[in-house]
Parts: C-alpha cells; sequence; structure tokens
C-alpha cells in the first residue's frame, strides 16, 4: 500500500468518542490520507485504545490504513515520565499496543525519544523478535541524532526507515 503524503497525528484523541474518531478515520480515508500516527504515551494508552474500539467495530479500516505508534516514554506511579528503551520495554511495550489498538501488526514502531541508556544490542534483539513474529512491518526512531541513529544501525538488522522530527 502507498503511504500518504500526509500522516494523521491522533496525540489527543483520548478526549474524542468512538463515533468522532471513526468519522475521523473515514474521513480521511476518503481524502486520500491513509497513515495514522500514535504512541503508548498519548493519552497514557487511551488514544491507542480508542482507534482499537474503532477496529472491533469496523475491522475492514485496518487493511485501508498504515499505523504507525511509538515506544520509549513512559509515566510512573507519580505521573511523571521517564524513557526506557530496553529489549523488555520494547517488546512489552509492542505488545501492550497491539492489544490496545485491537491488530496483530504495526506497520511502522518507533522509538520515540532518545534513552541516555541505549544499548544498539538490545534494541536489535528486539527489533529482530517483533520483526520475525510479524508484529512489526518497519521500524523507525523520533527525535534521534544521526549518530545515535548510526550507533542503532552498527547491530539493527532491519533498516531505520523513519526519523519522525
Amino acid at each position: 500500500m502507498e503511504k500518504s503524503r500526509i500522516i494523521q497525528g491522533l496525540m489527543r484523541i483520548n478526549v474524542m468518542s468512538v463515533e468522532e474518531l471513526n468519522s475521523l478515520i473515514e474521513f480521511d480515508l476518503k481524502h486520500g490520507i491513509n497513515f495514522f500516527d500514535t504512541s503508548n504515551i498519548y493519552g497514557n494508552g487511551v488514544s491507542e485504545s480508542k482507534i482499537g474500539e474503532v477496529l472491533k467495530l469496523n475491522p475492514s479500516l485496518r487493511s485501508k490504513m498504515i499505523i504507525q505508534s511509538k515506544c520509549g516514554i513512559y509515566l510512573d506511579e507519580k505521573n511523571k515520565s521517564y524513557y526506557d528503551l530496553s529489549k523488555e520495554m520494547i517488546i512489552k511495550s509492542c505488545n501492550e499496543t497491539l492489544k490496545r489498538l485491537n491488530t496483530t501488526y504495526l506497520d511502522y514502531f518507533l522509538l520515540h525519544r532518545p534513552d541516555i541508556f541505549i544499548d544498539n544490542k538490545e534494541v536489535a534483539e528486539a527489533f529482530n523478535i517483533l520483526y520475525k513474529e510479524k508484529k512489526v512491518l518497519h521500524f523507525g526512531v523520533s527525535n534521534f541524532s544521526k549518530e545515535l541513529i548510526d550507533y542503532l544501525e552498527e547491530e539493527v538488522k532491519e533498516k531505520i526507515e523513519v526519523n519522525q522530527l
């Protein structure tokens, strides 16, 4: 499927009803926008859950959509954010995202923000597992420097296709 040149950001959809979101997605698709961006942190998972509700009500939409999500930013028990791009958290986050989205795969999965403790070998292991299990088709990053992308690509077999700025 060809990607639209415009991406629909879904950061603030947690305040929309499922019906409103369904209308937005159908409007976008009707007007040639098929790329949808979300993240585990948007609405603390609620945004992904709302998309999942739309897909539950209208499963045929999934085959028309390119869905991108991100991981790496989390909230602790005091609602303070922290970054974690360890192998375990990347895999856990992807599995939780898939469950919330009510889908079996992501078209794109991005590391949301650089983590000062990032280990390119752990990222590579996580990406390899998710790719082999067909849970993620393409990988990328968000807000990474060229040097950090080069560091990841020393180990990652799957191409880093996106750097969303």
